[in-house]
């Protein structure tokens, strides 16, 4: 089985593109999920956890989330390889997300709740 559940803070402003080949959407942003025990110094910590989501919920992430929105995500963890221009190998850890929850309320520009 492989799945995973997040809840965490947007580390930045989402990222949405078209892949032109398939004419697919897709969308990445990194999450970040607090750890929940301090460091040596009574500081909290976090991970950030690169997300990827596909299709109707890329087009939605990008229009409604923005940096420091809270949100859930379920999913999976893939890794995948890729060779660069200079014939290197490279790995990427990444979530897949399936599905994702908006966990905060959103206020227009006076502070009234949308």
């Amino acid at each position: 089985m492989n799945k995973i559940e997040l809840v965490g803070r947007l580390a930045r402003d989402p990222e949405l593109k078209l892949i032109e080949s398939t004419g697919k959407k897709v969308c990445n942003f990194t999450l970040a999920v607090s750890r929940s025990f301090v460091n040596l110094n009574g500081e909290k910590e976090a991970d950030f956890i690169p997300i990827v989501v596909w299709g109707k919920i890329a087009e939605t992430v990008s229009l409604y989330v923005k940096k420091g929105g809270l949100i859930g995500v379920t999913g999976r963890l893939q890794i995948r390889s890729f060779d660069t221009k200079e014939g290197n190998r490279k790995y990427v850890t990444e979530v897949v997300g399936e599905q994702v929850i908006f966990l905060d309320t959103k206020k227009d520009d006076i502070g009234e709740i949308v």
